[in-house]
Parts: structure tokens; sequence; C-alpha cells
């Protein structure tokens, strides 16, 4: 008799606990619910109406510039003002003075550099410029361009308007020569990490920037390598995945459509 009295007791306990839970979890949704209709802005701290006027300052500063013109100061003005949040942690490029930076110190790749000081250090050793060219540098105003590796480029002929941006950022090994006319001939920045770099120097154009985005620590060891011309070893050992892939396609597992691997 005393357990089922304690069965009893113990499942009365747990009800009230779960109804006092659900009504405390209504009462903060309400809450936030009612924040979100009350504040401009949404939970990420972007404005929640994307498409209402400049910020007057900004009209102001702004009005006297043409439609296309390079506005300085203005991407990043506009920035501040739709996402309060935003701020330059680091400069573009790692320099000597990343020691400093504690806020991309405090994280592991690819949200920071923790862990990663003596080959940064080592690597910075012997690098003789962080920044973008003098000729980049000098300019008042840089209007900058993204070019994708998809194929939504292919026959749209934007290679002479891509190639009128000051700078124009590529993304790993996409190909150039050949495509001229619709991904233009342009490169100032190529942004890479080891898996998708180019593997011949020649495939390098001569007067572009070569960026590395690491977003693990082998590709910090990968960049040392280069650096000091040591022998590369790859972060991944490419040949046993081509392997493991090839027997899931043999397998029928996964369908290989580019008959590529």
């Amino acid at each position: 008799m005393g357990l089922l009295v304690f069965v009893r007791n113990l499942l009365l306990a747990l009800c009230l606990f779960l109804v006092l839970g659900f009504l405390y979890y209504s009462a903060w949704k309400l809450h936030l619910l009612q924040w979100e209709e009350d504040s401009k802005y949404d939970r990420l701290g972007f404005l929640l109406n994307l498409d209402s006027k400049l910020p007057a300052e900004l009209a102001t500063k702004y009005a006297n510039f043409s439609e296309g013109a390079c506005k300085p100061g203005y991407a990043s003005a506009l920035m501040t003002a739709i996402f309060p949040r935003f701020s330059k942690p680091a400069p573009m490029f790692l320099d000597d003075s990343f020691r400093k930076w504690a806020r991309i110190r405090e994280f592991v790749p690819p949200f920071g550099i923790k862990g990663q000081d003596n080959l940064i250090k080592a690597i910075l050793s012997v690098t003789k410029e962080y920044r973008l060219t003098p000729a980049l540098d000098s300019l008042r105003c840089r209007r900058c361009i993204i070019v994708g590796n998809g194929g939504v480029l292919a026959n749209k002929s934007l290679g002479s308007r891509i190639d009128d941006y000051d700078i124009v950022v590529r993304l790993n090994s996409a190909p150039v020569k050949g495509f001229e006319k619709d991904v233009g001939s342009k490169t100032t920045l190529r942004i890479t990490y080891p898996e998708g770099a180019m593997q011949r120097p020649e495939q390098y154009e001569r007067d572009s920037l070569f960026v590395l985005a690491g977003f693990k620590w082998q590709d910090f060891k990968w960049l040392k390598y280069i650096v000091f011309k040591e022998r590369v070893s790859w972060t991944h050992n490419i040949q046993r995945e081509k392997e493991f892939l090839r027997k899931l396609v043999k397998a029928r597992v996964i369908t290989d459509l580019s008959s590529g691997i």
C-alpha cells in the first residue's frame, strides 16, 4: 500500500512539473513573439525590413554619387545600419600583429586560429607582404566582385563587366583560360584551401594574390610546406578516399554520374 501511495505522489509531482514547464515555455514564446513585434530587428540582429530607406545620414552622404559609382565606406556603413552587431574583428589578412587579435585566437579553425600560433608565426616570418598590392591600396575606393564556380555564368557574356571591377575574387581552381567571354580574364585574389587548390604553378595567374582560407589545422601546416618548399603532405589521403568511393560505386550504393572517380 505504501508503494502505491509513493508512486501516486511521484506521478502527481511529475504531472505538476510538466504543467509548470509547459506554462513557462508558453510564456517565454509569447514574450519572444511580443519582443519581435515591438523590435525592428530579428533574432539575428538584422533589420526586419531590409527594403526600408537608407538612414538619413547615409542618404545625405552618398546622395551625390551616380548610379554604379564606387562609394567609399558605403558597404561597411550600410552593413552597420542593417546589422548593428557588424564589426571588423580582424584585418583582411593575418600579419605579424595577429597575436593582438584576441577574438580570433579564442576559437579553433574555421572560426579562429586557436592552436595555430607557432605555425602562423613561422609562415609570417618569411612573408614579405601581408596586404593588397600598393596599387590597390592606393585606390580611394575599391569595387569588388566575387566570381563563383557555378555553371550559371555559362553563355551570359559577363566577362567584360567582371573585368571592370577593381578587385576580382575567384575561388579554388575555377578556370579562366578559354572562358574569358563569360567569366572575364582578370584575377586579383584567388581564395582556396588545399584540396581545392590548383596543382600546377603555371595554372596560377602571375599578377594575382594567392589567399589561403584555412578551416582546419592541417591547412596551416600545408601552407607551411609550400612556403618553406618542403615536401607537401596532403591534408587528406585522396587516393584512399577515391578507393573508398569506387567501392561504393561498384556496390551501387552511389552513382558516379561524371565517371570521374
